[in-house]
């Protein structure tokens, strides 16, 4: 686990832009019944993909068409809720950081890691973007 002064900056760039961070296993069940489209964040310390995972998130909000629900779990902080996260993203195996986007509780767009390292964060937003304007 890492300390909580160290994740409080990386937690607080996604709360801040409305990301509501989900700490238990509850909390994410509840998360996952909600209607319309949901985008899940599992945040990560990692420098070398992590830095740009946030920023393209913030950046894909700025689109007309966006998720009706932001959440976050951290993987190293809050176990048990981003292994429940990362359950319904199978078949896709667990990688951090990685977004996964939702529509009435079905799985239909996912960003792994692989496919977000080493990628500047307005080409992680562009993809974001484009399964926000085909499900949202």
């Amino acid at each position: 686990m890492y300390p909580a002064d160290l994740v409080k900056p990386m937690r607080e760039d996604l709360t801040s832009i409305g990301f509501e961070e989900l700490h238990s296993v509850e909390e994410v069940e509840n998360a996952m019944k909600k209607e319309g489209t949901t985008l899940v964040v599992v945040n990560s310390v990692c420098g070398c993909a992590a830095a740009n995972a946030r920023p393209g998130a913030r950046i894909s909000l700025q689109n007309a068409k966006k998720p009706d629900n932001l959440y976050t779990v951290f993987a190293g902080v809050d176990k048990e809720a981003t292994d429940k996260a990362r359950g319904f993203m199978v078949p896709f195996p667990p990688s951090s950081p990685s977004m996964a986007l939702f529509k009435d509780g079905e799985l239909v767009h996912m960003l792994e890691r692989h496919h977000i390292e080493g990628r500047p964060a307005e080409m992680i937003a562009e993809n974001l973007v484009g399964a926000y304007n085909e499900f949202c």
